[in-house]
């Protein structure tokens, strides 16, 4: 259920820390990571991602994080107490002149601690220092060759991609934005992009609502601009195919046009 992924030309597994965390909305932390390992990590894409070890707040277990590519194999030799939770996020922005990156997590379940997932409970109580393991996992998203603007379409755990694929567009590739966030407050009004972009953000009213409807349902009733685009769909697994499903099926563009990535399926707990 994805685009193909162009891996890097070389990569190997970093060993980082956290440098420092804020909280820009209720719903969203941004983690800088940082470390000498860093220099070895190739910026290759606009929506690059990597799978983050960490350990687990809650267990007070001391966990192994893996130092190879190979790190099934690794874990596989370890008990489970010692497996660190594994997670893939997007890089948000790099930050060469401190040897260190951002990757900004969804929060989920702010408000019942007990229920949060293990990538919340890890960003909101990570701390200067915390140990952390990182392999790059390449991108799936470039602009196509002609085309005159490009649409990005995302719920939350969307919006670090999307984000940094605005802040890294050409200026003469606008975007039409459609990012679905779960409530008013986590609105950005400090966002980067191209000049002639129009971003519709999307809070979510109803707390019960399945995450990308809302984006879905806005993108099918869109008046989109005339020209050749290129988009990424990314987020909720029916959210990603369903706008490449719209976007083919009734308006026409082509599948090679489409970068679709789902993140998760709804009601199913990720890996």
């Amino acid at each position: 259920m994805a685009s193909r992924i162009q891996r890097p030309r070389k990569r190997r597994m970093l060993s980082l820390t956290v440098q420092g965390s804020e909280q820009p909305s209720p719903h969203f932390m941004t983690v800088t990571l940082g470390g000498e390992d860093v220099q070895y990590l190739e910026r290759s894409g606009f929506d690059q991602a990597g799978r983050l070890f960490f350990a687990d707040p809650d267990d007070a277990a001391e966990v192994f994080l893996p130092s190879s590519e190979r790190w099934i194999l690794q874990l596989t030799l370890q008990g489970g107490k010692q497996r660190p939770r594994v997670r893939t996020y997007s890089i948000r922005r790099f930050r060469p002149e401190a040897s260190a990156f951002d990757i900004e997590v969804s929060l989920h379940a702010v408000d019942s601690p007990g229920a949060a997932a293990p990538g919340t409970r890890w960003a909101r109580a990570a701390e200067p220092g915390t140990r952390v393991a990182f392999l790059d996992e390449g991108h799936s998203y470039a602009p196509v060759a002609g085309a005159a603007w490009q649409l990005l379409v995302g719920d939350e755990s969307a919006l670090p991609a999307i984000l940094a694929i605005l802040e890294q567009s050409a200026a003469s590739l606008p975007a039409e934005v459609f990012l679905e966030v779960p409530s008013p407050d986590d609105i950005r009004s400090d966002i980067k992009a191209p000049p002639g972009s129009t971003v519709h953000w999307l809070p979510r009213t109803d707390a019960g609502a399945k995450p990308g409807a809302l984006a879905l349902d806005a993108v099918r009733q869109a008046r989109l601009p005339e020209g050749r685009f290129c988009t990424f769909t990314a987020g909720e697994s029916s959210l990603a195919t369903g706008v490449r499903r719209h976007l083919v099926g009734e308006r026409g563009v082509a599948k090679s046009d489409i970068a679709f990535r789902g993140y998760f399926s709804h009601g199913r707990a990720s890996l």
